[in-house]
């Protein structure tokens, strides 16, 4: 059921990533960038479209336990409907505007990776995600996450979930349409890719 979109979570409960803000003089090349992430293996970086870097910090438990039940769905799913490829949240995508980033779970048509050269496929991927989730914990800014959907959205994905584990609601994005939310759902399905991924295996921690 379709609702508003909301903003349940207090402003000072939010842990936002560090920013490194880098001088023009010193801003780093795609692969300069890449070294310096394999050399801070134990961190999550991503680089804004403006060339700031920020750090997160790591998950807690739940937020990765569900994490990774996510990515096994949407890896069971690929592999049985067989036209893409699915990454975790380690992996690096440099999107047209110069961003670097790491969606919690992504997915790319076969026939786009096909085109790169062994090199581009050994660091981060030069474009942007076909379908992408992000997975908000409590202490996840909502607003920030939106954005990051939204990015993707404006650099060529043709589908965003924004998973929120407090609400239990996921945000929908697509392009030339309004994000709107869906809440409680048991089934999330998408047209689009002909998706379907069992929710309640989201929702409920059994740990």
């Amino acid at each position: 059921m379709a609702a508003s979109l909301h903003n349940d979570v207090k402003q000072n409960s939010y842990i936002s990533p560090v920013v490194l803000h880098w001088p023009l003089s010193m801003r780093v090349v795609n692969d300069q960038f890449f070294e310096f992430c394999q050399a801070n293996k134990e961190l999550r970086i991503e680089r804004t479209a403006q060339g700031d870097c920020e750090i997160m910090a790591p998950t807690g438990g739940e937020t990765g336990w569900r994490n990774s039940r996510l990515t096994a769905q949407l890896y069971n799913w690929a592999e049985r409907e067989g036209s893409g490829v699915v990454f975790d949240s380690s992996s690096g995508f440099v999107l047209p505007n110069g961003a670097i980033r790491s969606p919690d779970v992504s997915w790319v048509k076969r026939t786009r990776l096909a085109v790169l050269t062994p090199e581009q496929k050994q660091r981060f991927l030069p474009l942007c995600p076909d379908f992408v989730i992000e997975l908000r914990s409590a202490s996840d800014n909502l607003k920030a996450l939106q954005d990051k959907i939204q990015e993707y959205i404006e650099n060529g994905a043709s589908l965003g979930w924004l998973i929120d584990t407090e609400a239990k609601q996921v945000l929908v994005f697509q392009p030339q349409k309004k994000p709107f939310s869906i809440e409680k759902p048991e089934v999330m399905s998408a047209d689009e890719i002909l998706i379907e991924l069992d929710m309640q295996k989201i929702w409920d921690v059994e740990f």
